[in-house]
């Protein structure tokens, strides 16, 4: 088997999991979702506090509860780099869907996430969410913001067709 052909099986494996973790975050399923990380993930998540070390079912589990439903998404301008038993994934992602309080979200944000293959199972062990935010001061968030081109888009919201 060419080098080629095992860089393509790796990232086809690689969009796999995470196609199927990101159905388990849009439908809920805490303990689905976190199946896919390592004991030891690390996560710099878009909510406090600064950082997160290991799974948290429940703390997962909660957010989920300020969900009405599923929660959608998309991915566009994403990137992948395999090496060795090393992945690194990135791109844009959004987030759609309705807060318990009756709030709609559809928000952009960047995503990295970073892979390591154990026992030959792709598992995400670091992951960093992120939205910029004004130079002027202010230090406002900017969550208005949409990808300014027109890259590639993946529906990422469960039932929907990837």
């Amino acid at each position: 088997m060419s080098n080629e052909t095992k860089a393509n099986i790796e990232e086809e494996a690689i969009i796999a999991m995470l196609t199927m973790r990101a159905s388990a975050l849009g439908e809920k399923d805490a303990k689905g979702a976190l199946s896919y990380e390592t004991e030891d993930s690390v996560e710099f998540s878009l909510a406090p506090p600064l950082v997160y070390h290991g799974k948290d079912e429940a703390g997962l589990r909660a957010w989920f509860n300020t969900w009405e439903g599923p929660i959608g998404g998309d991915v566009c301008d994403a990137k992948l780099t395999v090496g060795g038993d090393v992945a690194f994934w990135s791109g844009l992602t959004r987030m759609t869907g309705t807060k318990t309080d009756g709030t709609k979200v559809d928000l952009w944000f960047r995503q990295t996430i970073g892979l390591v293959k154990r026992d030959g199972r792709w598992m995400v062990s670091h992951q960093h969410a992120s939205v910029p935010f004004a130079m002027d001061g202010s230090g406002r968030a900017l969550l208005d913001l949409k990808p300014s081109t027109a890259g590639l888009r993946v529906s990422m919201s469960p039932g929907r067709e990837r």
